[in-house]
């Protein structure tokens, strides 16, 4: 293919991209009040709104968060769609196995950053203020706050499907990884710093999995590794 025909290739699977993910937050802003009604049915506390815009924003938060994890394996596809004529047959079907992963991994989080982290961070910062203050959260900041500790979960979860789908197309090496795992846990640190609350426990909470899934990330890699030089070598 020329360069232009690249472009237009790409500009088709942009759009169907982009339409799937339209399509997707209209449905998921349908049942916006259904959603939002299931994430504060257990709160200890009432979501206050400074203003009447604010609803209107959770609602697109939320609309546009529900829409995008739709929308991941549709995208997934048409990435592979794009480079499917530069891979071999072979490579075809192992990649094409990795889409459905990519989708239930950022939901598995996602939902590790709901269930499991985000109690824990707003039990411990609510349990710093004890008697000294009234708890007083805005609807704006709460899902803000919540969509902060859980959406980067989402996509760094995604992070062994990534490096087998690298590694089978030849782009990454396992063993570079390892050499660079001390660079890679200062990156994964600085990146916990940023996504959490500036607080020692949420640090912690978030580097140790994190670590661990770069772990799982280096053996997952090794094996597609081992695999494509045996089949290499037959």
């Amino acid at each position: 293919m020329k360069a232009l025909e690249h472009f237009e290739e790409m500009r088709r699977r942009l759009i169907i991209t982009i339409a799937a993910f339209l399509v997707f937050f209209l449905v998921s802003f349908t049942f916006v009040q259904d959603i939002y009604q299931y994430i504060v049915k257990d709160l200890p506390f009432k979501l206050a709104l400074l203003g009447p815009s604010d609803i209107i924003m959770v609602y697109v938060l939320i609309a546009v968060v529900v829409a995008g994890a739709a929308t991941i394996p549709v995208a997934a596809h048409q990435t592979w769609l794009f480079v499917r004529p530069a891979l071999s047959p072979t490579e075809r079907k192992v990649t094409v196995t990795y889409i459905p992963a990519l989708f239930f991994l950022f939901i598995a989080g996602m939902s590790f950053g709901y269930f499991v982290l985000f109690p824990i961070v707003l039990s411990f910062l609510m349990s710093l203020s004890g008697d000294m203050f009234a708890t007083f959260f805005t609807t704006e900041k709460y899902f803000k706050f919540l969509l902060h500790m859980t959406l980067p979960f989402g996509v760094l979860f995604e992070m062994p499907v990534i490096m087998m789908f690298l590694t089978s197309l030849g782009i990454l090496n396992p063993y570079n990884l390892q050499k660079m795992r001390k660079f890679a846990y200062f990156a994964l640190i600085v990146i916990s710093i940023l996504i959490t609350p500036p607080d020692f426990l949420s640090d912690v909470l978030v580097i140790i999995p994190l670590i661990l899934l770069y772990e799982v990330s280096v053996s997952l890699s090794k094996m597609v590794y081992k695999r494509k030089l045996a089949a290499a070598a037959n």
